[in-house]
């Protein structure tokens, strides 16, 4: 942990940071074309639906859930999915890859941090690539925590700090203006002992492996990089903003660098899975 993560780690984000971070969140994942980056992740979404185990009419629940990446194989698995995101211009293409693959969702816009679900609502809550990103760790556990049922099973997917999508956010971040007093890296969701530490209060036992994206053939570097550069939201947010200060021809470099190493070295996320005990259990 960096020593602003752990000077962040003691501290709460003020109100007006915590809501200017989650407008420029929304603002960030509906900027390019996060559908067309979600194909290249989509084998990560259907493996963690296999490792969690959707069985036939379960509810389920997937907690910023883009544009389908694990909601339509576990509606596809034979679950009732509600997919909710705080970012609902990403809602079009799920109903798209939703008609594509002949299942039903249903989308809601909501926050990780206050979802709009009764508690122990799902027999199985999922996010691939999401939860991660919300800015209070143990706000966002806790209300994940909620709204799964007793026995209920939780399947979630995250970067790590030492995989190259890691590297990635961490050279972009490198050119950004720092985050607020109080927040805290989503790679840190990346840690097995962060993740347990998280969730050791709800008794939920984890198991917790690492995987990578899967390679993909014959890519032209030079290509995947640009496409990354126009389609990935929070790239096409930094370039904007550095673009107006008259420092993107200094930071692209880095970042072209980042995203060539991340494409020609799959990213490793970790995968986290477990079970919520039941009344006579806890």
């Amino acid at each position: 942990m960096s020593s602003r993560e752990q000077e962040g780690a003691g501290l709460t984000i003020s109100s007006d940071a915590l809501a200017g971070m989650k407008r420029d969140a929304r603002a960030t994942w509906a900027a390019g074309d996060y559908d067309a980056i979600a194909s290249g992740i989509w084998a990560v979404g259907e493996s963690v639906v296999r490792r969690v185990g959707i069985l036939a009419g379960d509810q389920v629940l997937d907690i910023a859930c883009g544009t389908g990446n694990a909601a339509v194989p576990a509606a596809a698995a034979g679950g009732r999915v509600t997919g909710v995101d705080l970012t609902p211009e990403l809602f079009p293409a799920a109903r798209r890859r939703a008609v594509e693959a002949d299942v039903e969702l249903e989308l809601v816009e909501g926050d990780a941090e206050l979802l709009p679900f009764a508690d122990n609502a799902f027999d199985v809550v999922l996010s691939t690539f999401g939860v991660m990103f919300a800015p209070r760790h143990e706000v966002a556990a806790r209300e994940l925590v909620r709204v799964l049922r007793p026995g209920g099973r939780v399947g979630l997917a995250n970067w790590t700090q030492e995989g190259t999508a890691g590297s990635l956010f961490a050279a972009t971040g490198r050119h950004l203006p720092q985050p607020p007093i109080g927040a805290r890296s989503p790679l840190l969701w990346g840690r097995e002992a962060y993740v347990r530490d998280l969730f050791a209060g709800a008794g939920i036992e984890l198991d917790c492996v690492r995987e990578r994206v899967p390679q993909k053939p014959d890519i032209d570097l030079a290509r995947a990089v640009a496409f990354y550069l126009d389609k990935f939201g929070p790239l096409v947010t930094a370039r904007t903003q550095l673009e107006a200060q008259g420092r993107w021809a200094a930071a692209e470099p880095e970042i072209s660098e980042a995203v060539a190493t991340m494409v020609a070295d799959p990213p490793e996320y970790l995968v986290v899975t477990g079970t919520k005990p039941t009344a006579t259990e806890g």
